[in-house]
């Protein structure tokens, strides 16, 4: 980041992210669903694409340990062994 830059410069507050991404990714919920529990649909939207924008990273990233059914990493799409 450059000086005087925050996160939240182009996020929302950690406590509305935060529960976004845990219906995401962790519930496997959809926009609508999340939206029904209190969270701005055009919000929600926004994340995911944000999340599916940043996808490059991970893959970029080194392998790391999936210790959920969603992580993300290489297990994010499918398992490296699926590979070869």
């Amino acid at each position: 980041m450059k000086p005087g830059q925050t996160d939240q410069d182009s996020l929302p507050p950690y406590d509305i992210l935060d529960g976004i991404l845990a219906r995401m990714i962790d519930r496997h919920q959809s926009d609508q669903e999340i939206a029904a529990a209190g969270y701005d649909l055009g919000l929600v939207q926004q994340i995911r694409r944000m999340v599916q924008r940043a996808e490059f990273k991970r893959q970029q990233a080194a392998p790391g340990l999936k210790i959920t059914d969603r992580a993300f990493g290489s297990g994010w799409r499918m398992p490296i062994a699926a590979q070869w």
